[in-house]
């Protein structure tokens, strides 16, 4: 007798067939949708590296979609929550260890202020240990999609720079299969000429000049690099990075540290504070949280060590300093013994999130060397010069804001690489052998707002 005269065999037949093709279809759904697969991988492990599960997100994972409509792919891209690399677990190559750098509350300031202060710990990049490694690896990558670098054939990268940049792209030429040539001024400590020397680099310590000169350590190693390509010795290239003027420099930052700050706070940032050399700093993370994100009442200050023209520019409208009159000026570049910050000359950078920079803090030596020794006293952080003149003007800029304000600022660099010269002064002027003073803002000479 056939199957069909037994309809309740027939039924248990038709759901058990029904059963096993439902199984069938959930094991190969990642088979026929191979692109849906991936994307929910990759979200499912950035998911794990940003937060913890819910019980409704892990009951959200179990429920399929075969149960709950169509299937929607939706486009992250364009939210602002930023899916961040893990922290912890194997990376690939050094470049791996950049990014993603810790925001830290450094207690005195934020205690001495009656507002948070956050420091990024831009020295904790695994690379070169500073900013500078976003954006020399940025550089590096443009040229690689642009044909200007290819590995193996020998390239050399060019960069007058005072010290970071270079450092940085030295420790990324190697392990990127580049050589590195650094044209530098013969002013700066000794400790950063000597590193570059040890990662591989060859090194030109020039006179300083000014940038209208054609031996400025800029515009030489622009012709190193010309005069590189136009030999005819091999295939090899020189690759001039540029970093005063090359995009490359501001968008690294609005690519990584701009959204990793408006992660890490939650989007709640009432002022940025940073020093500019470049520039690619304070106009990437700008043009980030101001543009991107939408922080319209966001502050961005500008932290400016004395010799420096751009606190003037960014208060008046005129690129000047006091130490540009005849007869006043010590040094050719800036008249400051802070290194890696402040400049005479607009930028591309610069030029490129100047219009959102809301105010500018003058710094001297004397508080940088000041605020330097503070950070060691009582926070256990060796900072670099820049690092403390960014310090002094986030105390500025949270004194000006209500109590409860939130200010995100910038360790550039440890004090390791300023011991001879920075560091030297700090012991000269005799704050290291002073008692602990009680007051900040006595300290520092700053008047605070009653």
């Amino acid at each position: 007798m056939s199957l069909r005269h037994h309809p309740k065999a027939y039924g248990s037949v038709a759901v058990a067939i029904a059963f096993i093709a439902g199984i069938f279809v959930t094991l190969g759904f990642k088979d026929f949708y191979p692109d849906l697969e991936r994307r929910y991988q990759q979200n499912r492990r950035n998911n794990k590296r940003t937060r913890k599960p819910t019980t409704s997100d892990s009951d959200m994972r179990r429920r399929s979609s075969l149960f709950w409509g169509p299937v929607q792919l939706e486009d992250r891209e364009k939210k602002l929550e930023l899916q961040l690399p893990p922290s912890a677990g194997v990376v690939e190559g050094i470049e791996g260890c950049i990014g993603n750098t810790p925001l830290v509350e450094i207690k005195s300031l934020s205690d001495a202020t009656g507002r948070t202060i956050l420091a990024k710990v831009e020295f904790l990049n695994g690379a070169g240990n500073s900013p500078k490694d976003r954006v020399a690896l940025n550089m590096i990558q443009v040229a690689e999609e642009d044909g200007l670098l290819s590995p193996g054939r020998g390239d050399t990268i060019y960069e007058g720079t005072v010290g970071s940049t270079g450092i940085s792209l030295a420790a990324l030429a190697r392990a990127k299969g580049y050589k590195a040539h650094i044209c530098m001024p013969n002013d700066q400590s000794l400790e950063k000429s000597d590193l570059l020397h040890h990662l591989g680099a060859t090194v030109e310590r020039v006179p300083v000049a000014p940038i209208t000169s054609p031996d400025h350590f800029v515009n030489l190693a622009r012709r190193r690099a010309q005069e590189h390509t136009d030999s005819n010795e091999d295939s090899s290239r020189g690759f001039f990075a540029n970093q005063f003027e090359s995009h490359s420099n501001w968008q690294a930052h609005f690519k990584t540290t701009g959204p990793e700050i408006f992660y890490q706070t939650s989007g709640h940032v009432d002022a940025f504070v940073a020093g500019a050399g470049t520039g690619g700093t304070i106009a990437g993370v700008a043009k980030y949280l101001k543009e991107e994100a939408k922080l319209a009442n966001l502050k961005i200050v500008l932290a400016d060590p004395q010799g420096s023209g751009l606190y003037n520019k960014v208060r008046h409208g005129v690129m000047y300093s006091s130490t540009e009159k005849e007869g006043t000026r010590r040094r050719q570049q800036v008249d400051t013994i802070v290194e890696g910050i402040g400049i005479n000359r607009i930028t591309e950078n610069f030029e490129a999130g100047r219009d959102l920079i809301s105010d500018a803090v003058k710094v001297t030596d004397e508080q940088a060397c000041k605020m330097a020794r503070w950070l060691v006293e009582n926070d256990g952080i060796f900072a670099g010069s820049s690092s403390s003149v960014n310090c002094v003007a986030a105390v500025v800029t949270a004194l000006s804001l209500p109590e409860g304000s939130q200010i995100v600022t910038v360790l550039c660099d440890s004090g390791t690489r300023h011991l001879s010269k920075f560091w030297k002064q700090v012991a000269k002027m005799g704050l290291e052998d002073e008692p602990k003073p009680e007051s900040l803002t006595e300290l520092l000479g700053i008047k605070q707002d009653s």
